[in-house]
């Protein structure tokens, strides 16, 4: 088992849902993290509450990765796990629907900040000879349903950049892993604009805690193995597609 106590972790998205329980839990297993977002008042909360140090950035912004990764490497020398949890629906609804502006928008959130992300800590990692690289996705980008089709679209390239990365950063002894999550416990649906949930459905969706638990245990595999990835499903969802 890999022991990440006092391992320099960055968690994109980090101000609240999964990206804030991804990172109170790796605090909480003794990991230096690093929590970005685009609200600088929620993202210094969270990181109060939780112990973490906040960077206001936009993923989407390379400027942005670069001073992060210059923050970073000044205080730690070295980055040892980047989660890239940030992403949005932005707008859910029919292709027809969609504005450029919105497309736009969903492809940099949920797309190419990760990449911009992934392209500055594979040189850190494979320098270093050591790291993780977890990419949090969606069962959207295996499955097809009326309305995604802009996320989802997003997603799916994520998954097959995730796949690729691997296989160019194997050889360096970095591990990139996807997790895809579906239903949960967050804030998307009312960002999304989509209907609620019934209360009783939503509290056995995947919390952020629950997310929390499985990139501790991600990042505690021994050095040796990788999870390519791992899809996550809450019990009460059902699993059909189109």
């Amino acid at each position: 088992m890999t022991n990440i106590t006092e391992s320099t972790i960055i968690v994109t998205g980090g101000s609240r849902g999964y990206g804030a329980g991804i990172a109170e839990a790796l605090v909480k297993a003794g990991a230096r993290v690093w929590i970005t977002g685009r609200d600088a008042d929620r993202l210094t909360e969270t990181a109060r509450r939780i112990g973490a140090t906040p960077f206001v950035a936009d993923v989407a912004d390379g400027e942005a990765w670069d001073r992060l990764m210059a923050e970073v490497l000044a205080q730690t020398g070295r980055l040892d796990v980047l989660v890239n949890n940030a992403g949005e629906g932005v707008k859910i609804g029919p292709a027809s629907e969609q504005t450029d502006a919105a497309i736009a928008q969903s492809l940099a959130s949920n797309l190419t900040g990760t990449m911009l992300g992934c392209r500055r800590a594979a040189a850190i990692m494979q320098k270093q000879g050591s790291g993780l690289i977890v990419n949090i996705g969606s069962a959207c980008s295996t499955h097809a349903w009326p309305g995604w089709s802009v996320y989802s679209a997003a997603k799916a390239g994520l998954l097959m950049f995730t796949r690729c990365l691997l296989t160019e950063l194997r050889p360096h002894g970095v591990r990139v892993t996807s997790v895809l999550p579906s239903w949960g416990q967050t804030e998307f649906t009312d960002a999304a604009n989509l209907p609620p949930r019934d209360p009783a459905v939503l509290a056995q969706c995947i919390s952020p805690a629950d997310m929390g638990q499985m990139l501790v245990q991600i990042a505690q595999l021994p050095a040796h193995l990788v999870t390519e990835e791992i899809k996550l499903w809450p019990m009460v969802q059902p699993m059909a597609q189109l």
